[in-house]
């Protein structure tokens, strides 16, 4: 490659500062030529004060970043909460347009995206799943999900209390849910 022709923005890995991956996007959007992609992650969680909504990076400690790396490198580096370009030995990498425009993409298509970096994300329950009480006074114990009304953060499962089965309704947040493949 000739060193007159112009280098085209490619797509790098950026290490930020933990928990202020999002503040660190915010002074890279403000850099003229800078294309910022710093995926979130929306859900609620059971703490003591309640049932709350976290939002988290997909990506903890890392963000995307489309630039020129001739003319943009110390701006990038240098900018506000950014501790460095993702290496690997001298060498730093661009990350694929493809990569990138896969994730946009699902995340575009997913059913609790609100916005294209912030994706809702809701438990899925159905009946007959296998169930475990994360806590409470049946803490550890398992049960069958019998019945999932809708629009409701609650669900009746069936556990074995005494010898005998026993139809319980539970927080869908005092449960520890199995698995499933991401759809």
């Amino acid at each position: 490659m000739n060193s007159t022709e112009p280098q085209l923005p490619e797509w790098f890995c950026l290490r930020c500062q933990t928990k202020r991956e999002h503040i660190a996007a915010g002074h890279l959007r403000e850099l003229e030529g800078v294309e910022v992609f710093c995926p979130r992650l929306r859900y609620r969680k059971a703490t003591r004060r309640g049932k709350i909504w976290w939002v988290e990076p997909m990506f903890p400690g890392y963000l995307l970043a489309k630039f020129n790396m001739a003319e943009m490198e110390r701006a990038v580096t240098f900018c506000q909460g950014i501790r460095g370009l993702v290496r690997f030995g001298s060498e730093i990498p661009p990350v694929p347009e493809s990569f990138v425009e896969a994730i946009k993409h699902e995340i575009r298509n997913r059913k609790g995206a609100e916005q294209d970096e912030l994706v809702t994300l809701s438990p899925v329950i159905q009946i007959g799943d296998d169930v475990e009480v994360a806590f409470g006074p049946l803490q550890g114990m398992q049960g069958t999900v019998i019945s999932v009304p809708s629009a409701t953060e609650r669900v009746k499962i069936l556990i074995e209390f005494l010898g005998n089965p026993q139809a319980i309704d539970m927080d869908l947040f005092s449960l520890l849910l199995p698995r499933r493949p991401i759809p």
